[in-house]
């Protein structure tokens, strides 16, 4: 064997390593991203593939679905509802995907349209997750707060519970208080 063949063979090594290590891409904010939905993680969120055939981690913008059970985490009420939902709703379609940011996980956090739909705001309305006001701004936020008001008014999904626990209290471990109207 020549000398230069460990060279190159380290080389093709550290090649197919960094290729292996970069499955998972991401989207600048404010792109609009086109793919199939490949797999649902829970009520908000779910693994894109993309025309380019890279994956993307999306995480829904402006809602807080319940926690599923983890393995060493319990879930919340709903909490499986709100995946079945969101998997009967795009699983395997094509959507698009309006990045708004990307999140200290490295995931796009966006609003998910289906055939012209906005799914994030149809899992507020139907009360598979809460309109997560923290993160909200803009138009987005006074859709997804009146389509909660909505869903609270109706009892759907979550809000046929008399006091739900939103997930970021659940997430922290904070005791359940009266009534959510702070949040």
């Amino acid at each position: 064997m020549a000398l230069w063949m460990p060279v190159i063979l380290r080389a093709q090594a550290f090649a197919l390593l960094a290729l292996l290590l970069l499955p998972v891409g991401t989207a600048r904010a404010g792109r609009v991203v086109e793919g199939v939905v490949r797999a649902v993680y829970d009520g908000d969120s779910v693994l894109l593939t993309t025309r380019e055939r890279t994956r993307l981690k999306v995480r829904l913008y402006g809602i807080d679905a319940p926690e599923t059970k983890k393995r060493t985490k319990p879930g919340q009420p709903y909490g499986d509802v709100a995946k079945r939902t969101l998997m009967n709703k795009i699983q395997g379609r094509p959507v698009s995907v309006e990045v708004i940011a990307i999140d200290q996980y490295q995931r796009s956090v966006a609003v998910i349209r289906y055939s012209g739909r906005d799914i994030n705001r149809e899992m507020v309305e139907e009360g598979m997750a809460w309109a997560y006001r923290q993160y909200l701004h803009g138009a987005y936020a006074s859709e997804y707060i009146g389509s909660e008001a909505r869903a609270r008014s109706l009892r759907a999904g979550l809000w046929r519970d008399a006091n739900p626990r939103p997930p970021w209290e659940f997430r922290n471990g904070k005791k359940q208080h009266g009534a959510h109207s702070r949040h």
